[in-house]
């Protein structure tokens, strides 16, 4: 079935910037450490009458970073405006924000578009602002918390550049990277510092015209951003192919039920009554200061995964496993740089066995006890065929628990490889004598029969035996049982 319409997707990113003291006073950021509610404020967070905003420089040398990454032009006079609205969590009636003139903008970022097309996704604007306090909805009144109040906030705004959910994510998973690769964002979306939202409207396929257009508000992970778009673009065809119009509106997302709410009619620009602050006067940044934090841009992970591709000779999705957290890519490096077994193996066992311990153990890489320096051992040891692969786990997994030395559990464990011909060899025929049925069906063609025996040799001689040599003895030896 030939398909008749095609979503149109923006994003709407807020991230939270790591500073010590929120944007416009001098209270700390760092509310999700307070002990009780309503502690780090002032009268400017809290929106007293008098209390006058003075802008954050930290935030604003993070949020030209973030316009840097981005490929975005600086705005070296840039102003701030009052967003008229009223909601229980914003203590002015008002949020200082950036309108006419944010610090950054026109910049784009190549997204996978599917089937290996890239796709360049503008990114409109990029600006600074204020978050809202907290509320906590009971029964029948809420609860507010100013600690978050004030707290700088990022807004990245892309363009409507997005045909498929897919793009999307990977524009989201992207942006996320470089925030955490620069500092500026932990990525931390389940504690709220990171939070999407989704313009989404339909047209049908080969039409330019943009429609009207929904907003789906605070999604904050990655598997709520997906479901809630894809629910949203097939709310609104069924809408227009049954005659019907779709509403401009802000929309919530309920993960339970796995729909879009309606919250409230979407407002545009206007509605906000924007003016230009008039406690703060406009930012003006020099070209030297622009190029000094210009200087401050690392490896970003485009960059690195083209690096590693060509450096080290790795698969595409191989780079981008690695590149996807900083502190992931800081690693393989470091294991490599002491490793003498190739970037491959070296790939394999940290997006094997080492990932699958993170996952059981529920840690991140930078929980990792595990030295560089001791894992590039185990690995070479395996390489090297000092052990085997599967004592090699033994090792891994005592290594991760203990901290020893991987030298000295093979050596306590008795784990070194055997690689003697002459032990292998009988161990071998003493497998095929005592399985007389087994070889009969192997040699009648149950080729499946083959890792049974591997894994009787495993068996027998505790997982020392090369497997290489055993499989070629092993194989000779079925070869002789034919005549």
């Amino acid at each position: 079935m030939t398909q008749k319409y095609e979503p149109v997707i923006g994003l709407e990113i807020h991230g939270e910037l790591l500073t010590n003291s929120k944007m416009f006073c001098g209270c700390s950021a760092d509310y999700g450490s307070a002990p009780e509610p309503n502690i780090n404020i002032c009268p400017t967070c809290t929106g007293l009458p008098g209390a006058m905003p003075v802008v954050n420089k930290k935030a604003t040398e993070l949020a030209a970073l973030v316009g840097l990454a981005l490929n975005c032009s600086i705005n070296k006079h840039n102003t701030f405006a009052r967003k008229n609205y009223y909601y229980p969590d914003l203590p002015k009636g008002y949020q200082i924000s950036q309108y006419e003139l944010p610090i950054a903008e026109k910049g784009w970022m190549d997204v996978n578009a599917g089937d290996e097309n890239q796709l360049k996704v503008r990114v409109r604007r990029v600006h600074i602002e204020e978050d809202t306090a907290k509320l906590s909805h009971e029964k029948n009144y809420a609860l507010v918390d100013f600690n978050r109040a004030g707290v700088p906030l990022l807004e990245i705004v892309s363009e409507p550049d997005m045909r498929t959910v897919e793009a999307a994510l990977d524009y989201a998973t992207k942006v996320r990277a470089i925030l955490r690769y620069l500092g500026v964002n932990s990525g931390d979306m389940e504690k709220g510092v990171l939070r999407f939202e989704a313009n989404i409207s339909v047209r049908p396929v080969g039409s330019d015209e943009l429609r009207t257009r929904t907003e789906i508000k605070n999604l904050n992970s990655f598997r709520a951003l997906t479901r809630a778009s894809q629910y949203e673009i097939e709310r609104q065809i069924k809408i227009y192919e049954d005659g019907g119009s779709v509403l401009q509106e802000t929309l919530g997302w309920d993960d339970v039920r796995g729909v879009t709410i309606s919250q409230r009619g979407k407002e545009d620009a206007h509605d906000y009554r924007y003016f230009p602050e008039p406690d703060l006067p406009p930012l003006q940044l020099s070209d030297a200061w622009i190029d000094s934090i210009r200087n401050q841009l690392p490896e970003l992970p485009e960059a690195k995964t083209a690096r590693f591709i060509s450096d080290f000779d790795l698969k595409r999705s191989e780079a981008q496993f690695l590149t996807s957290e900083k502190s992931l890519a800081d690693y393989f490096e470091s294991v490599l740089s002491k490793s003498k077994s190739p970037a491959k193996a070296v790939h394999s066992w940290i997006a094997g066995e080492l990932m699958r311990y993170l996952n059981e153990s529920n840690l991140s890489i930078d929980d990792l006890t595990l030295s560089p320096e001791s894992f590039a051992k185990l690995i070479d040891m395996t390489t090297e065929k000092v052990i085997s692969g599967n004592s090699a786990k033994v090792v891994f997994n005592e290594m991760v628990k203990s901290g020893s030395d991987p030298e000295q559990i093979v050596k306590e464990k008795n784990l070194a490889q055997v690689s003697d011909e002459g032990f292998i060899l009988e161990t071998v025929t003493k497998i095929l004598n005592d399985n007389p049925k087994e070889v009969e069906s192997y040699l009648a063609g149950k080729d499946t029969l083959l890792q049974w025996f591997m894994g009787q040799i495993a068996r027998t001689t505790k997982g020392k035996a090369d497997p290489n040599i055993a499989k070629e003895l092993l194989l000779k030896g079925l070869e002789e049982r034919k005549k």
